[in-house]
């Protein structure tokens, strides 16, 4: 975007800006009808649109996917990350995140050697480390979509959560390599390594940890809302510039907000918080995931003397090799996990079936953060000669992008399906139990307070109404968890109450028509019938 800006001025990137956005906001919602997850409908729109003849080409500045669009797309991700079940899956989980990415960046830059001999092994771990992270939006926002069980869920969310960083780590270890000419001392690589972690933790738990205390202070929803925006920026930046992994900082912070926020934030502030979040999240997928896709006729253009068919062939053969590599590494992967949990965390898990880690090893999409590291890379090397296999590099990442998310996401619901796995639709026992517990108590203090009304008959009839409304909730818990409908007085009651909800609707809006009301009364009017729209929804 910076390039834009420079080579055509600021009403040149305010256009390309509204069209992304034209794009993002029609595509998603074709997405939506066709029930195909966002990510891929957006990566295929910004490649046809990018193949049109006489269009600007976009070249991707970097620094926009660093330092614009990833800190707050991870922060979300981690906030709505449960703590637990991170915490829980932690052995399975770093078996991908850093044993996956070792294995991927072992085995691209061996297969360098021969099959990919044009690249040299140098240059191949430059690009395993590149492709080895998968993204965090792409897999789980897809896993979810076509109904992946919770566990699979879970250890995919944090797999990528924690990936980048290690990812990040060994580029900067296959940079030196390729470019440096020579093997950086492993002494100071693991004392890398070990700052980059605990430093980006500290500091991103730090960070939270003030902002929760300055919440303290703050009860004022716009301002809250706009200090959880700038929070993943700070916690980046601070840990970026203790040169520790801004990623690891963002994702600590993130699980810490998603640990703590109930405790500082009010209702209201949650409600409106959600709301600004999720769109949030949205915009910035969808640009990050339009702007892969434009990439394509820059990524070709530097690679035009080999040919199409030939550039097709080798990004086929890569991205075979990179799925490929991770198939074989779940397997064994997942029995020493397994080993550990049970005999040194005694964690009572049974070893994944075969089934199930077929489907982890396919739920292996790249996104953004390969992208950008591809494009972040050097034309030098440090001696000032052309690093000659660099347009390469970021051709076979970009096919790999583009593969795995098309083919694997595309294909994903159907071998789900086939083998079993598809839960959506099932009740959570742990959400119904805890549904039950809830009202239950409800329950115990109306009854309580019957007991001890004092003689006031009015009081007396409104906790009487008050013990029915809840003892109904009960029995349509109990319904939903044996799999059953609505009931027919349930059915009556919920259309009567649709068809009150619109009638007073309809009022209001007759009486700001009439000028009887003004706008401001009209939508705190509308305010009370959509929260009493969406518990209706959700009950």
């Amino acid at each position: 975007m910076q390039n834009l800006i420079q080579h055509h001025g600021v009403r040149d990137a305010e256009t390309v800006l509204f069209l992304l956005m034209i794009v993002i906001i029609m595509f998603g919602a074709l997405a939506r009808r066709i029930q195909i997850a966002y990510p891929i409908v957006l990566v295929v729109a910004g490649v046809v649109i990018g193949s049109i003849p006489g269009l600007p080409k976009l070249i991707l500045n970097p620094d926009i996917i660093f330092l614009t669009l990833l800190p707050p797309l991870l922060f979300h991700a981690a906030w709505q990350t449960s703590w637990r079940e991170f915490q829980y899956n932690i052995v399975s989980i770093l078996m991908l995140a850093i044993g996956l990415v070792f294995f991927t960046v072992l085995g691209v830059g061996l297969a360098a050697v021969v099959p990919f001999s044009l690249l040299g092994w140098r240059s191949g771990v430059v690009l395993g480390a590149i492709v080895a992270p998968t993204d965090a939006i792409a897999a789980t926002s897809i896993a979810r979509r076509v109904g992946l069980s919770g566990r699979a869920t879970h250890v995919l969310e944090g797999e990528s959560l924690v990936n980048d960083a290690t990812g990040l780590l060994a580029l900067e270890f296959g940079l030196s390599i390729a470019l440096g000419g020579h093997l950086p001392s492993p002494g100071h690589e693991l004392l890398r390594f070990s700052w980059l972690t605990t430093g980006g933790i500290t500091i991103g738990i730090a960070v939270a940890w003030l902002v929760r205390k300055l919440e303290a202070f703050i009860d004022d929803g716009p301002i809250e809302i706009a200090l959880s925006l700038v929070t993943p920026f700070v916690a980046y930046f601070a840990a970026e510039e203790a040169h520790a992994s801004g990623v690891l900082s963002v994702v600590a912070c993130g699980l810490y907000f998603g640990r703590h926020s109930s405790e500082f934030f009010s209702p209201g502030v949650r409600i409106q918080a959600k709301s600004v979040w999720h769109a949030l999240d949205f915009i910035l997928n969808g640009f990050a995931f339009v702007l892969i896709g434009l990439q394509l006729p820059t990524v070709l253009a530097a690679l035009e003397h080999y040919g199409l068919p030939v550039l097709i062939s080798y990004a086929a053969g890569f991205s075979a090799l990179i799925i490929a590599l991770r198939l074989i590494w779940v397997y064994p992967g997942a029995w020493v996990a397994y080993v550990i949990r049970r005999r040194i965390l005694k964690q009572d898990e049974k070893l994944p079936s075969v089934k199930a880690l077929f489907i982890v090893g396919w739920t292996g999409m790249r996104g953004v953060v390969s992208l950008a590291a591809a494009m972040s890379l050097p034309e030098t090397t440090y001696g000032g000669a052309p690093f000659e296999t660099r347009d390469l590099i970021i051709f076979l990442s970009f096919g790999a992008i583009l593969s795995t998310l098309v083919l694997q996401g595309l294909s994903l619901p159907a071998l789900i399906s086939f083998l079993g796995f598809r839960t959506k639709g099932t009740p959570d026992r742990e959400e119904h139990d805890a549904r039950r517990l809830m009202v239950d108590a409800a329950l115990a203090h109306i009854r309580d307070r019957q007991r001890h009304h004092g003689g006031d008959q009015t009081l007396l009839d409104t906790l009487l109404d008050m013990e029915k409304h809840h003892q109904k909730r009960l029995t349509r818990l109990d319904m939903l968890l044996r799999g059953e409908g609505f009931s027919n007085d349930q059915l009556h009651y919920r259309q009567l109450s649709h068809e009150l909800l619109t009638i007073e609707r309809s009022i209001a809006l007759a009486l700001r028509n009439e000028g009887k009301i003004n706008d401001i009364v009209l939508r705190r009017l509308e305010h009370e019938l959509d929260l009493a729209q969406s518990r209706l929804d959700l009950s």
